[in-house]
């Protein structure tokens, strides 16, 4: 799996298995002819879809980003999602040589099942965190839009993926923009959803942001390719402009959340858009 160094800061990426979505959702206004030329769909216009955590070693702590989905899902949503459960998000994290339980930090960059699910497990018939030693870290606007979702968004909120942290005490709030640790900034972007939060990390010289779903795969680097399932895509157009005109400007990596083949990209304007100078592969565990 890829691995950069930033200074005092070792990042790896852990992939937590794949679920694949509807294209037409995952491109929005853009037509299919375009999309699937790179992303190309199943039988029922879904395509591949990794869920790539990143973890961030230094500075004496362990920061997992995101969870992915988890196991706590029936049949039925297996099915419509086509989820992938290999390799599991501790299967990962201990090819990088990592227990779950060593895990001092997780920060939820939003809390749609797809990033949030991860973050309980069954114990019997209890929910408990999965992450045990953990400290949770989402922003007060998405715990509240999670718990006053508007209708389009009803479905990808599920109280069972973190109602059960609050409950075990290991959940805490940012309100906006901060600075946790050394060379970490926690910044948001509201179109996908509200109270998203994403991630900047230096040290040595180098950056590397991780976007979530502000642009979940390779192809959402162009300005328009922009999700139906987003709430506000003018904002998300916007967002997106500003992030990719900093990290090209810093020659800093992109890590892309979503994308099965691509774990880091560099970002270069191109005419009035952006596309990618270079890429790093993902690679199982």
């Amino acid at each position: 799996m890829p691995t950069l160094s930033l200074g005092d800061w070792t990042l790896h990426t852990i992939e937590a298995g794949a679920l694949w979505l509807d294209g037409g959702a995952m491109f929005g206004s853009v037509p299919r002819p375009l999309w699937s030329r790179t992303n190309p769909p199943d039988e029922r216009n879904r395509i591949p879809l990794a869920m790539r955590c990143l973890l961030l070693v230094g500075h004496g702590r362990k920061v997992l980003v995101d969870v992915g989905l988890g196991d706590k899902n029936d049949a039925k949503f297996r099915e419509i999602f086509r989820v992938e459960d290999e390799p599991t998000l501790e299967d990962s994290l201990a090819a990088a040589g990592h227990g779950i339980e060593t895990i001092t930090d997780v920060v939820l960059t939003h809390l749609h099942f797809d990033h949030a699910g991860g973050s309980t497990r069954r114990e019997g018939g209890t929910l408990v965190p999965r992450v045990p030693n953990a400290k949770y870290f989402v922003q007060r606007r998405n715990w509240e839009n999670a718990h006053s979702p508007n209708p389009r968004e009803r479905a990808s909120y599920l109280g069972e993926n973190f109602d059960p942290l609050a409950e075990a005490g290991v959940l805490e709030f940012w309100d906006g923009a901060s600075k946790p640790w050394p060379g970490v900034e926690i910044f948001t972007a509201e179109g996908h959803t509200r109270g998203q939060q994403l991630l900047r990390v230096e040290g040595g010289g180098k950056a590397v942001y991780y976007v979530a779903d502000l642009i979940p795969t390779a192809s959402h680097v162009r300005i328009p390719f922009v999700m139906g399932y987003d709430v506000a895509a003018i904002e998300t157009m916007a967002e997106k402009r500003a992030l990719l005109e900093r990290a090209s400007a810093e020659n800093a990596w992109v890590c892309l959340e979503h994308d099965p083949v691509t774990a880091f990209a560099r970002p270069v304007l191109e005419g009035h858009d952006f596309a990618w100078a270079e890429r790093i592969e993902a690679s199982r565990a």
